[in-house]
């Protein structure tokens, strides 16, 4: 399977709502990308976020093993610095071996829960 996905990916769409509702850490608001490595070797990957009105975040750096995922919670990201709560990011994803990415958010800011899941953007 080597040579599934691609090394450089973009998510256009970010932002992490700070209130929840609903039990920790399974209804928590939240962006996650989740990384499919389905080759022989580790990914290492580096993640940056680009702002609307600020100067971009990172490098975030995540290992992805061979023949694993990762679902990453943009939440749980913390160096070089928290991702902020309640505003617009874009992230440019990148590895050192082929990869694919998925995108989800979940917002339980309400009782009635949204989900919303797409493939990022390859090159």
């Amino acid at each position: 399977m080597d040579g599934l996905g691609r090394t450089r990916w973009a998510i256009a769409e970010g932002w992490i709502p700070s209130g929840s509702t609903g039990p920790a850490p399974a209804m928590t608001s939240h962006e996650t990308a989740c990384l499919l490595n389905a080759g022989d070797r580790d990914a290492h990957v580096t993640i940056h976020l680009l702002f609307t009105d600020r100067e971009p975040a990172g490098p975030y750096r995540v290992t992805v093993p061979a023949r694993r995922t990762l679902h990453l919670r943009f939440n749980d990201l913390t160096d070089p610095e928290p991702v902020p709560r309640d505003t617009d990011y874009a992230s440019i994803i990148e590895s050192d071996w082929p990869i694919v990415v998925q995108h989800t958010r979940l917002d339980s800011r309400q009782a009635e829960n949204a989900l919303m899941t797409t493939i990022a953007w390859a090159e």
